[in-house]
């Protein structure tokens, strides 16, 4: 069964899980990620500071991304 790592990202700091999660395809290692992501955004989005983002990514045994959550926080205009 193929494994997975989990890497989380917020501005420059980024995390990578050590230990790998086994799931019998790609479909089911997704439904696990966006799972793990609905968890953690609310406490996410409520810390998050203007104009930075916040980043799941799950990578594959050779730990390059194959999916990608992101979370964006803008500012569009001078708040004058």
């Amino acid at each position: 069964m193929p494994i997975f790592f989990f890497s989380v990202r917020h501005g420059e700091d980024a995390c990578v899980s050590n230990d790998g999660a086994e799931f019998p395809d790609h479909h089911a290692a997704w439904k696990e990620m966006t799972g793990v992501c609905g968890d953690m955004i609310a406490d996410v989005s409520r810390k998050l500071p203007e104009n930075t983002e916040w980043q799941m990514e799950l990578l594959d045994e050779s730990r390059r991304p194959i999916f990608r959550i992101r979370l964006v926080a803008e500012t569009l205009q001078d708040p004058d």
